[in-house]
């Protein structure tokens, strides 16, 4: 992996932001997310331009505009062949996570997109099962655009702020906001459940008279 990153930083600038732009598409996309996560091409892209061989506000388009587009492919993809896209090989393996990241949408509907941004695996697999439900596609793309300025945006300054010091930041901001997310989407999952048992004891309570007449 540091080989590979170290290469993407040693070419030309303009052909680096075009690999960058290409690997934060791509993740969402075509799933290369479970190879090279997203967070370190965005990162990638704020240490090019930490270097002065391109203008930050440049990087930050690129990266947002790159995750927004990816995640609509992606979108697409799982609304034409949801079921094939579910059963792909590549997801065998990961096939609890994926059922946790369908709880996850099914609970929390347009914030899933938006949380499902800042973990890896949910990032890579999370437009495909907004497609595959028929989420409304306005409010995929709100929560979408949402999630990817904010995550483009912060990755971006992370990789300037950080220059050469990027791989160390990419790893734990990446696994802080894996954590962060995961602790949001169980705490999010107990108060749904919580008012769920709620509500069917408020309906039992309200049945109950006419049950007794």
């Amino acid at each position: 992996m540091n080989g590979f990153v170290d290469r993407i930083l040693s070419v030309d600038p303009v052909l680096a932001l075009v690999l960058v732009g290409l690997l934060v598409f791509a993740e969402d996309a075509l799933f290369v997310g479970f190879v090279i996560p997203g967070e370190t091409a965005a990162v990638l892209g704020g240490v090019v331009a930490s270097r002065g061989h391109v203008e930050l506000w440049v990087v930050v388009v690129l990266v947002v505009l790159a995750a927004i587009v990816g995640d609509t492919v992606g979108y697409e993809v799982g609304k034409h062949f949801g079921p094939r896209v579910l059963n792909m090989k590549v997801l065998e393996k990961r096939r609890g996570r994926l059922e946790q990241a369908q709880e996850f949408l099914r609970n929390r509907g347009g914030s899933a997109v938006f949380l499902g941004r800042f973990t890896a695996f949910f990032r890579a697999v999370m437009p495909a099962l907004a497609g595959t439900s028929r989420m409304h596609y306005p409010r995929f793309l709100f929560f979408n655009a949402a999630g990817g300025l904010v995550w483009g945006t912060g990755f971006v300054l992370l990789g300037f702020l950080a220059g050469n010091s990027y791989d160390a930041v990419a790893r734990t901001a990446g696994r802080d906001l894996t954590a962060l997310v995961l602790g949001v989407a169980v705490v999010g999952l107990i108060i749904w459940r919580v008012r769920k048992a709620r509500r069917e004891a408020r309906a039992l309570t309200g049945s109950a008279p006419e049950a007794d007449q």
